[in-house]
This record gives structure tokens, C-alpha cells and sequence, in this order.
């Protein structure tokens, strides 16, 4: 008789890192994605869990870590006898706290399969995004349990270097007091990070003798960290001072859109807010839509234009639903209105013949497109696959050049739902800093499911067309890119942040605080 062996599962003693989601390393993310069952500890932030579970089979089981060392252990083993695969996450490198060496000993006991994946650990890494480099003979910990502190050792490693200790906020007295005892000078330099690798992170400066009351208002774990390396802050200090760090960024999009926006936005440091205005839905009718396509194949058109990505995606999901695919575009020329609707024309396989050089909009478009030729241009014809809502600019400007043209509604554009009230409070009130604007659509949506923006938030819009329908609804354009796309959209709100700093910065203390200028730049100045 042939028995069935049992599936051997393995355990993982992964490193989240210091909690930025970017710094978790490959291996870590591939035993995370792969895992059946995850227990986390507290200290591993709610943005890194968010974007594991995300990515994670749908079935995984994520819990927090409860108990005594041996408790947890326990819960993995079983897991692994199971045959599932068990993560134990934890914030910073797995050895860098006692409890899990504890557990790591105590799974070794047994046949169980398991591994130990490094990670940054909290004190360095947080010490780097500070600004904070720890040059000569370096000491880092992460501090479990600070009467296990050696201050003696930690006084000579200031002496030879630098020191980052991560501890949690209610320790700070007790180190204060150690340090001092061991003879640390009390005007040794010392920074306070809170939030480390967050997008709220913040670090004080002060020394040691009045490093408790700087840091006061903070809360859980914070980096400390001493030396020579603190003075260093005011020129490598990089998290902290990129161009939209800390500002409350408005993204009014379609769910599927808003998110390469919003990641642009964080590299920036900004804290994006996703509120769609807009949902895209087929058409009532899908005859129109038909015989486009059938023309598509059967060589009526000579162009097609595609004046957003939503039209690219209608048409391709057309064109799926007849088993077609990019080899029935043979012949038919391509323009797009922009940069990002071109990408998805390319990610399709085909390379467009037109993309505006100048102004990327309806008109900077019939500024480049010929006139009809019946000698060179022997069929007439042009499908315009747009939204239901278009504007007759490009049409009537292409008629006008004597072309043919079909212009089809290959999608809805429909209102979204009103975001929850804080946000809608948070609009009106002024609670962001500001809001970008890529339609003409999404000024129109936002405004009508959560009311105007407040006049203090920094309004940027993707270019012309969107900037009257703006102003038409009372607001101040602030910031328009020279193309309009969403990569230069937000270039251009980081650029206008950086000048506001640099205004601020040149103003007398007094003309600050009496500086209409709202927002985290104006803030740091006051």
C-alpha cells in the first residue's frame, strides 16, 4: 500500500526593516507572499502589513504575535507540521531582540524546516533616513529592555563614534540619566527620531542634558541617536526635507488611475489622499462600439486618435471580446493626446505615429495633424473613440481639416460616490494642502460630491482645458506643468513647494508668521 506523505512546511524569521515598505528586502517579500499564516508584532507598521496583504494569497492568515517566546514558537511549529508555510514578522532584524532568538532556539529543537531572513535593523536605518551618518567605530541596538544597557560601553562608543539606539519614547529619561552617569558630556549632540521611515517621521535636535524635554509629545519607538554624526543633519537630512514632505495631497481619480499618481506623489514625501470622482462605465449601447471595430478591421479608417488611457483600454477590451489583437491594427495610423495615453498604446505593442510635441491637449494636437489629402490619404476617415462627455474641440477642428470623422463613445464617465464626511470636512475646512486636477471631469465630480476646496489649498491641474473649468468654479490655479501629464503634474506641485520654502526662507522671521503661505513648507519657518 502506497502512503501518502504529508507536505512539509517551512518557517521564516523575516526582518520587516524599520518600517519604510520599500525597504523590506526581496527575500523577505517572497516568504511573505508564499506564507499561509503570518504573526506579526506589534511593532511592525499598519502601511507594511497593508501592502504584504495586498500582494499575499487570498486565504493567508495574518495575526498578532501574543505571548511569551515560547508561545509563538509553538503556533509555528504547528503550522509547519501542517504542512503550511509560517512567518514570524518583526520590525527590524529578527536577531536584534531577545524574544526571537528565543524562538529561533526553540524551533532548532526540532525537525522543523526553518530560515532567518535579515533586516535593516531600526536604529541604523532610521538613523540614515534622519540624516545622521555614524562614521568612525559605530554602535547600534535595538533596545529591548534598557536596565540591560551597559551605559559604561555606551559612553565609550560616543567617545570613539557615533551611537544609535532604537527604545521606546518612555525610556528616553532613563538613558538621559545613564549617559550623564557614565560621563557623556552633557553638550554631546543628540537627535530624537519619531516615526522613523514614515511618512510623519521627525527628529529633534538638543543634546544630551535636554533631549527629554525636545522629544516630548513623543510616543512608541524612537531612534536616539549621539555624536558627532547629529551635526551633520542640517546638509544630509534627505526624508525629511524632500519637496512635498508632510503635505496632504488631494487625488481626485478613477480608482484604477489614482495609484501611479499617488506613488509619485509619496516619492515626493507627500501623504496622498485617493477620493475617486469618477467612475468608468461601458457604454448603454454597445453598437456603436461594434461596428468601430469592424471598420477597425476591414480597413475604413486611416487614424485612430485615443484621447485618454480609458479609451485605449475600451477599445483593446473590444477588440478581446472578438479574439482580435494588435496585428488588426495593420495600416491604421495612431495618434494619442499625451504622454500616458501613448504608454498604453505601447504596452499594447504598437508604437503611435502622433504624439503632440508642444501643448498635449485637443489643440496642440490639430496644431500637428495634416489636412486631409485625397492623393496621399486615399481613405478619409478617422475613429474617435472618446467619453460620452467629450468636448467637440478635436472633431470639429479635424472636420475642418477635411477628415471624416466617427466619433464614438466608447465609455462612460459617471460621478462617483461622496467620500466619507472627514474627508469632505477635510476639503472644505482646508485639512489638504493641496489637490490635483487631471480633467476637466474631476474639478466638475469633486466639487459636486464634496463641495470646493478651501482657499488656502494649492490647486494644480494638468493643463488648459482643466484649469478654466477651475477657475469657471471659483478656484485658484496655482500650478500647471508645460505638458500635460500626470509625471509633470507632479513634478510641477514639487516645484512650486520648493519655491514656497525658498520664499519663506528669505522672508524676516515677523513676515513669516504674518505670511498668508499655508501648509507643512510655511510651518517648518514659523
Amino acid at each position: 500500500m502506497t502512503r501518502t506523505r504529508k507536505p512539509v512546511g517551512r518557517i521564516a524569521f523575516v526582518g520587516a526593516g524599520p518600517g519604510d515598505p520599500g525597504l523590506l528586502t526581496r527575500r523577505a517579500h517572497d516568504a511573505l507572499v508564499d506564507a499561509d499564516q503570518v504573526v506579526y508584532d506589534r511593532g511592525v507598521p499598519e502601511s507594511l502589513l497593508d501592502v504584504v496583504r495586498a500582494e499575499a494569497k487570498a486565504e493567508t492568515e495574518f495575526t498578532p504575535a501574543e505571548g511569551v517566546p515560547g508561545d509563538v514558537a509553538k503556533v509555528l511549529i504547528s503550522a509547519a507540521r501542517a504542512g503550511q508555510n509560517a512567518v514570524h514578522l518583526v520590525a527590524g532584524d529578527p536577531f536584534g531582540h531577545d524574544s526571537v532568538v528565543k524562538e529561533v532556539q526553540a524551533v532548532a529543537r526540532t525537525a522543523a524546516h526553518f530560515e532567518v531572513v535579515p533586516g535593516v535593523s531600526q536604529a541604523e536605518g532610521v538613523a540614515t533616513y534622519a540624516g545622521v551618518p555614524l562614521p568612525g567605530v559605530r554602535t547600534t541596538a535595538d533596545v529591548e529592555d534598557v536596565s540591560t544597557l551597559d551605559f559604561d560601553a555606551l559612553a565609550a562608543a560616543v567617545q570613539r563614534g557615533s551611537l544609535a539606539l532604537a527604545v521606546d519614547a518612555g525610556d528616553l529619561a532613563a538613558i538621559r540619566d545613564g549617559l550623564l552617569a557614565a560621563g557623556v558630556d552633557g553638550g554631546t549632540a543628540v537627535g530624537v527620531t519619531g516615526d522613523g521611515t514614515g511618512e510623519t517621521q521627525y527628529t529633534t535636535t538638543s543634546s544630551v542634558d535636554s533631549f527629554v524635554a525636545a522629544a516630548l509629545g513623543f510616543t512608541g519607538r524612537v531612534v536616539l541617536t549621539v555624536g558627532e554624526g547629529v551635526s551633520h543633519r542640517d546638509k544630509l537630512s534627505w526624508w525629511e526635507n524632500r519637496p512635498l514632505y508632510g503635505w496632504k495631497v488631494l487625488v481626485p481619480r478613477t480608482k484604477e488611475q489614482a495609484g501611479v499618481m499617488s506613488a509619485r506623489l509619496r516619492a515626493y514625501g507627500a501623504i496622498p489622499c485617493e477620493v475617486p470622482t469618477i467612475a468608468v462605465e461601458p457604454p448603454r449601447t454597445p453598437a456603436q462600439m461594434e461596428r468601430a471595430v469592424k471598420g477597425l478591421v476591414d480597413g475604413r479608417y486611416a487614424w485612430v486618435i485615443f484621447t485618454s488611457v480609458n479609451a485605449v483600454r475600451a477599445v483593446w477590451e473590444k477588440f478581446a471580446e472578438h479574439g482580435l489583437d494588435a496585428r488588426h491594427f495593420g495600416g491604421v495610423k495612431i495618434a494619442c493626446i499625451g504622454d500616458a495615453t501613448a504608454e498604453a498604446v505601447r504596452d499594447f505593442g504598437i508604437q503611435p505615429e502622433l504624439i503632440p510635441s508642444g501643448e498635449q491637449s485637443s489643440e496642440g494636437l490639430l496644431a500637428e495633424f495634416s489636412p486631409h489629402d485625397e492623393v496621399l490619404d486615399p481613405v478619409g476617415r478617422v475613429l474617435l473613440p472618446r467619453a460620452d462627455i467629450a468636448t467637440e474641440t478635436l472633431a470639429a477642428g479635424l472636420t475642418e481639416r477635411g477628415w471624416e470623422v466617427d466619433d464614438v463613445t466608447a465609455y462612460r464617465t459617471v460621478r462617483a460616490a461622496p467620500p466619507p464626511a472627514e474627508i469632505r470636512d477635510a476639503i472644505k475646512s482646508g485639512g489638504f494642502d493641496a489637490v490635483l486636477f487631471t480633467s476637466s471631469s474631476t474639478v466638475r465630480n469633486l466639487v459636486g460630491i464634496a463641495g470646493k476646496p478651501h482657499a488656502r489649498t494649492v490647486v494644480a491641474v494638468i493643463g488648459p482645458k482643466t484649469a478654466e473649468t477651475a477657475t469657471e468654479f471659483g478656484l485658484r490655479v496655482d500650478v500647471q506643468p508645460p505638458h500635460a501629464s500626470v509625471p509633470d503634474l507632479v513634478e510641477a506641485l514639487a516645484g512650486y513647494a520648493v519655491e514656497l520654502r525658498e520664499k519663506l526662507a528669505a522672508m524676516p522671521a515677523k513676515q513669516r508668521r504674518g505670511s498668508k503661505v499655508q501648509g507643512p513648507t510655511a510651518l517648518r519657518f514659523r
